[in-house]
């Protein structure tokens, strides 16, 4: 009996604390095999006086099966280990993964192209690193002008330059199609400035370009006060004169200024109008000098800051918001929100 307690609770002991089935087979082998422990005993009850056989026969036989039912249960829970739980419910909604969209700047671009698609007009690009003739020549402005020197214009050592303006493509687009032509093309510029509320270093710019017969200065006007009314809605604009080297006469086109109401502000500089484009036939000379006809055909142009017309349209007080990268404020934007 004392050998049957000791027995019993070092094979459990054993079975309960195997970590894999090669051990618990060893703990099997040791107790219930043919060597085993227990089976030793079994087989030396038959050495035992006759009227003790029974009682003595019995207790082993228990005992052999009690192990044998713990090494059972040990298996099973070895080869299909219980899940541990991981604070996983899986009845709960998933979180949806953040998606990215456009910047309110490039927002703002996508919008105005699209309004001037509506107008028939096509989209155009060109390089960003110009020659100083696509930059100056081309456009009519002269050697002496402010815009070609150092402190105004990002030149390369090999004399190229960080274009200014997106005029430039408008040479190129008439030197490779014959009249009529009707395009806008938006794109990045590089300037000489400082960073403050509504200047940048480098921004973003749309310019336009309608060439044809007969194109005439009301059609430049009928043309932004669509522009106007579809991308600001119901606001005051008025035209100023002005000058360009490569437009003949110029404008400048103001809105009220919808982040102040007109009152003053430093978007619009207390004024409480906002200039967005500047516009104007197209001079004679930048006609001639792509190869066109200035006596057959005519033209307007225009360019627009899409920087400035995105502080305009959405209230924001600062151009340095758009380029800090703060997804706070970029995050306001999203579309659908």
């Amino acid at each position: 009996m004392e050998n049957a307690r000791t027995i019993r609770e070092r094979a459990l002991r054993e079975v309960e604390s195997a970590q894999a089935l090669e051990e618990l087979e060893g703990a099997r082998t040791r107790y219930l095999g043919r060597s085993g422990e227990i089976t030793r005993f079994l087989r030396s009850v038959a050495d035992l006086p006759v009227e003790e056989r029974p009682n003595a026969g019995k207790q082993w036989n228990d005992l052999r099966a009690e192990i044998q039912a713990a090494i059972e249960a040990r298996r099973d829970a070895l080869a299909d280990p219980a899940p541990q739980s991981s604070g996983f419910d899986p009845t709960l909604p998933g979180k949806r993964p953040p998606v990215g969209t456009p910047h309110v700047l490039m927002q703002t671009m996508i919008e105005l192209v699209g309004v001037f698609r509506q107008m028939g007009y096509s989209v155009a690009d060109g390089p960003e690193i110009e020659s100083a003739y696509y930059n100056f020549e081309a456009l009519n402005i002269p050697e002496d002008h402010p815009t070609r020197d150092d402190h105004d214009s990002l030149f390369l050592e090999d004399g190229r330059l960080l274009r200014t303006q997106m005029s430039p493509v408008q040479i190129h687009v008439m030197e490779r199609n014959p009249p009529p032509v009707r395009v806008v093309a938006p794109g990045r510029v590089y300037r000489r400035d400082n960073f403050d509320a509504s200047h940048s270093p480098y921004f973003w710019q749309m310019e336009g370009l309608d060439v044809g017969p007969d194109v005439t200065l009301g059609d430049l006007k009928g043309t932004l006060h669509e522009f106007v009314r579809l991308s600001f809605g119901d606001t005051k604009v008025r035209f100023r004169a002005s000058y360009f080297p490569f437009t003949e006469p110029s404008l400048e086109l103001d809105v009220a200024c919808t982040v102040c109401g007109g009152r003053g502000c430093p978007v619009c500089k207390q004024s409480g109008w906002v200039e967005i484009l500047g516009c104007g036939m197209v001079h004679p000379r930048v006609l001639r000098g792509a190869g066109y006809d200035s006596e057959a055909v005519s033209g307007f142009a225009f360019g627009m800051g899409l920087d400035r017309i995105t502080l305009l349209r959405h209230r924001i007080p600062d151009i340095r918001l758009l380029y800090e990268n703060d997804l706070r404020f970029l995050h306001q934007f999203e579309p659908g929100k």
